[in-house]
Parts: C-alpha cells; sequence; structure tokens
C-alpha cells in the first residue's frame, strides 16, 4: 500500500487510488511454476542515459527507456517501454553495486525516488550505490495504461469501497461493476497485464539492462510485496534487500487482506492521532481524553452521514462522513498530518468546509491501481458475504464504517488472472532485513509479522516502537536505531544474529 505524502489531512485524500483490496482461495506456485518465459527474452542491451526531463531533480540524476515484453510469454511480441533513473555513486571508487528503489502502490511511480528518497540515504550508502528506480509499466513516463474512466469514478470514494450510511452496499456494487465494465472497454491488452509477477519480470530486465550479475534494493509498502515476490522469483539474483513497511503475503488474499487490513491499522494507529488531540498542549484540542476524541469523531461522522456540507469543486461535491472517515485514513499514514485532520474536524462541527478541493488520481495511476489488485488473484463475487462481512465490521471497527471488507471494483473484474500468486519461502540466502513500525495504518505490524514468518531463516526483522507509515530513513519521526541498522546491512551485508526491536 502505497506511502501517503499529503499536505494536511484532507489534502491527503488526493494520494492517488491505492485501494488495497482482492481475492478468493488461490492456488499457489514455486517460483519455477510462477515464472514461464523468465529467462527466455533477448539478452538487454546497455541503457542510454540521458537527461532527465522534469524540475528540481538532482542534477546527477539521469534518465533513460528500456523495452520489454509486453507478454513475457511471447518474449519476441509486443513490446513496452519502462522508463528508468539513476543518480550514480557519488564516490566511484567505493562503488559496490546498484541499489533499486522499487516504488509502492500499487499505482505510484518512481522516475524521481533517486532524487527524492535518495537524498535521505547517508552519504555511505549513495558512495557504495547507484541509486536507480523506474516507472512500473503502465504509469508516468512509461507506456501509458487508462481505463479513461468518469471524473466521478476517479474519486477515492469511488475506488475506496465505503458503504452507504447504515450499511448499505447498493452503491458500491453499481460503482465497481460500472468500473470494471470502463477498464474492460478501454483498457486493451496492457491493462491485462499489470500484476505483481510482471513487475517482478520487469525488474530483472532493468537487473540485465544494467548489466548487474545482482542487485540490492529498498522497498517501501507495496513495494514489499514486489520486492518479496522478486526475491522468491529471482533469488540468485538479490544482494543486499531492505523491505521497509511491509505486506502481508498470504498467496490466498494478497491485496484483499490488505484491504481488510485498514481496519486493524485504523485501530491501532487512531490512539496515536487521539492522544495528540487530547494532549493539553496542541496546537488543535478536540477533547479532554483519547476517549473523548474517539467519541467526537465518530459522532461528527454520523452526522455527516445524515447531513453532508456542500463542497464545490470537491469530488463528490460534498463533504460527508465517509469523506471524513477516508481523510482520518490518510492522516493516520504520519503525524505530521495530525494537525490538519484536527482543523478539519473543528471546521466540519462549525459547518465549514476546506477553501481548496483535493486533486483526483490521474486515469494512468487508477488504472495501474486497480488492474494490479485485481490481476494478481481471484476475488470472491458473493454480494450477499460482503454485505454480511460489512455489517459484521461496522460493529467491530466502527472508525472504518465497513469499508475494509465491502465489494470492490475486482468482483467485477473481467479478466481471470494470467499467474498463480507466488508463495513466499525461507528457500533463497539469508539477506533479507524487515523494518518495521509497530503502528502503521496501511501495513498493520500483524501482517509484516506474516512476512518475516514467510522468509523463516532468510530474513532478520527490526520493529520500531512508532507510529507511521515508512520506518528508515524517515523524515521528522524517524529511528536512528533503525537507520544504523539497514545502513550497517547495505554497507555490511551483515543480518542481526536475532530480530530487533528499537525504540
Amino acid at each position: 500500500m502505497r506511502l501517503t505524502t499529503g499536505r494536511t489531512a484532507v489534502l491527503a485524500l488526493a494520494t492517488a487510488a491505492t485501494a488495497a483490496t482482492a481475492s478468493l482461495l488461490g492456488s499457489t506456485v514455486s517460483a519455477a511454476d510462477a515464472t514461464p518465459g523468465r529467462q527466455t527474452g533477448p539478452t538487454a542491451t546497455a541503457l542510454g542515459w540521458g537527461a532527465c526531463e522534469g524540475t528540481g531533480l538532482d542534477p546527477r540524476q539521469e534518465c533513460a527507456t528500456l523495452k520489454v515484453p509486453l507478454d513475457y510469454r511471447d518474449p519476441g511480441g509486443e513490446r513496452i517501454s519502462l522508463a528508468v533513473s539513476r543518480v550514480p555513486s557519488e564516490r566511484p571508487r567505493a562503488r559496490r553495486g546498484t541499489l533499486l528503489l522499487i516504488p509502492g502502490g500499487p499505482g505510484s511511480p518512481g522516475l524521481d525516488r533517486p532524487t527524492t528518497l535518495g537524498k535521505r540515504l547517508p552519504r555511505s550508502v549513495r558512495d557504495a550505490y547507484d541509486i536507480v528506480s523506474f516507472d512500473p509499466r503502465g504509469l508516468g513516463r512509461s507506456t501509458h495504461a487508462g481505463c479513461d474512466l468518469a471524473p466521478a469514478d476517479l474519486s477515492l470514494l469511488a475506488s475506496r469501497p465505503w458503504p452507504a450510511p447504515g450499511g448499505d452496499i447498493t452503491e458500491n456494487v453499481t460503482t465497481g461493476r460500472r468500473i470494471a465494465d470502463t477498464c474492460a472497454r478501454n483498457g486493451g491488452d496492457l491493462l491485462r497485464t499489470l500484476s505483481t509477477v510482471n513487475e517482478a519480470r520487469d525488474i530483472d530486465s532493468i537487473r540485465r539492462a544494467l548489466g548487474e550479475r545482482k542487485l540490492s534494493a529498498w522497498g517501501v509498502s507495496y513495494g514489499t510485496y514486489v520486492g518479496s515476490v522478486y526475491a522468491q522469483m529471482f533469488p540468485e539474483h538479490t544482494d543486499r534487500w531492505v523491505l521497509d513497511s511491509n505486506d502481508d503475503p498470504d498467496p490466498e488474499r494478497v491485496e484483499r487482506g490488505w484491504l481488510a487490513n485498514y481496519a486493524v491499522g485504523v485501530e491501532d494507529t487512531f490512539p496515536d492521532f487521539a492522544a495528540w488531540a487530547s494532549a493539553p498542549g496542541s496546537p488543535v484540542r478536540l477533547a479532554g481524553t483519547p476517549d473523548g476524541v474517539r467519541r467526537r469523531v465518530l459522532a461528527l461522522a454520523a452526522r455527516l452521514d445524515a447531513k453532508p456540507l456542500p463542497w464545490p469543486g470537491a469530488n463528490p461535491p460534498e463533504l460527508n462522513g465517509n469523506v471524513l472517515r477516508q481523510s482520518m485514513l490518510s492522516a493516520l499514514y504520519s503525524p505530521d498530518t495530525f494537525e490538519g485532520l484536527a482543523k478539519l474536524i473543528v471546521d466540519a462541527d462549525a459547518g465549514k468546509v476546506p477553501d481548496a478541493a483535493p486533486a483526483d488520481p490521474t486515469q494512468d495511476i487508477a488504472a495501474v491501481s486497480l488492474a494490479t489488485i485485481c490481476n494478481d488473484v481471484e476475488w470472491p463475487t458473493s454480494l450477499t458475504a460482503y454485505a454480511r462481512d460489512v455489517a459484521a465490521s461496522r460493529k467491530s471497527h466502527p472508525l472504518t464504517a465497513g469499508m475494509p471488507v465491502n465489494v470492490t471494483t475486482c468482483a467485477f473484474w473481467h479478466d481471470k488472472p494470467r499467474d498463480k500468486p507466488v508463495r513466499i519461502t525461507g528457500q533463497g540466502p539469508s539477506n533479507v532485513l524487515l523494518v518495521q513500525n509497530t503502528r502503521d495504518v496501511a501495513t498493520p505490524y500483524r501482517g509484516a509479522l506474516e512476512l518475516r514468518r514467510a522468509y523463516r531463516d532468510r530474513a532478520r526483522m527490526v520493529s520500531v516502537d512508532a507510529m507511521g507509515h515508512g520506518a528508515a530513513y524517515r523524515v521528522n519521526h524517524g529511528s536512528d536505531c533503525a537507520d544504523r541498522r539497514v545502513t550497517d546491512f547495505l554497507l555490511t551485508g551483515e543480518l542481526p544474529k536475532r530480530d530487533l526491536r528499537c525504540p
């Protein structure tokens, strides 16, 4: 699930369609079965590096285009373009390899990451590695995907299945079916190839084009699942593998499990917001106790369910209970957005809406997010079961009002998965370091522990007693303990002898 970087809690609502969702009891495969044709393509040629388009980039960042098969089962057939970028090692004599920054999402571009995330890395790591990233297929400057969705269907309130007040899912069914039909009509062949397995294959094409026998990597959020699938499919090509804010790899659920985990993640992280918003020194104090903050949020959401506030220019053009709930969820990605959420609550209680409406995800981000989630694994289709699960979740997890278990577009998706889910195992070199905050709204700790168990002795985990999405090299709320462990691993290759916990 993608790392949000919102400006305020409301503007965080605009952070592209990262709806985590997903699946029936899909069967699983070994690495060999999951990768037909994985090494049958023509040997990749060296990348032709040149200037990158855009402003504010590291002046040393370079960009290139790589042609890869649209369908890896037909390596000699149609090809698409991947946009790749790098910032070369700052001390070529100290260079030991390539560190790939794996984008999150699904639906997050990566071309600017050697600049934006690269500058967070310590100088010693930037000396030791070329920092490389890419726009995944369908996104940004890579070959574009799109469904040509209607403007109303680009809203996060469309892609995130928030039920109607009272829990009715009729509108979610209508919206999900309409979006699936539109993508089937307009998405073309590229949309059908968008999947985590194909992103792993694309990464191996990038590796070969770079001329590297092995890659090191830093994957965050959904990038941890991509990185895990790559490490299972191509273990011999992994060097030092850092996975940060980790997705549950359950091969029977995949993204459907991630969506369900939002109910857990919100309950794990809301107490941090409630403590902040009830503290005597808080810049926006909502109540005298954490319980009072929770009651105020739930009461406001119920009032907005019954009587939304008009919000001209927003999508939808009102501040309703579900817009508030989604804004709350987005704000729980980081303490930096607490104040924006608190101000929204105060203003909404007074009948006010923000001056600026949040932007919607772009067509390519929406398409890649939806298609990857729907193509990774088969989804349940029983509307009766969805309605039953929503009703139960609304009682057990009222802050998320049943959304995490509701019906999504994927229940009506026209294509079956082309690849079976990859089961993550302990087979392969012991070269994986997991780093994880204990309170994370998007990738809850309990899911990260499932990935740790799947890797067995292949991995170690560094847990940070902190709230937020993204644990290593974090701005404003970082852990020197976690950063030091990640840096040491990237420079020496030595994993901790046992799992560790950082304050």
